[in-house]
């Protein structure tokens, strides 16, 4: 069998767990091809940004299953999780990787609602009278 390592990557709600062999560039999320999975273009650029600054798009397939959260907030968690594994499989991918910030996990999430307010910030109407 194939060398293979995986790898998490979260966004938000998001959780992508991914599996990276050697090949061809095929990128699979949940069954499909990320552009079907994907359908916007910029999102299918993220998915495949950490292949791209290494200039090894078409060395590596990736295999991910991704659960949770919105579509934007999936191929960013597939994104770092891709990216991880390229550095376990080779450490000379890191300072790339690292200076182009897709190592980063993006801490931000949703903020909470907050008792006596319609939601996180919005507040019910004031009326003086």
């Amino acid at each position: 069998m194939e060398k293979q390592k995986t790898s998490v990557g979260r966004r938000k709600e998001a959780v992508a767990r991914v599996i990276l062999t050697k090949g061809s560039g095929e990128i699979i999320i949940n069954g499909k091809a990320y552009k079907e999975y994907f359908p916007l273009v910029y999102l299918q650029n993220q998915v495949a940004a950490p292949l791209n600054v290494i200039e090894a798009a078409d060395k590596f397939d990736v295999k991910a299953n991704v659960s949770g959260g919105g579509i934007k907030g999936q191929a960013e968690a597939v994104r770092l999780g891709i990216a991880r594994s390229l550095c376990t499989i080779n450490a000379d991918f890191r300072p790339p990787l690292k200076h182009a910030g897709l190592l980063r996990r993006d801490p931000r999430g949703v903020e909470r609602k907050k008792p006596g307010q319609k939601k996180a910030r919005k507040n019910f109407q004031f009326s003086k009278r």
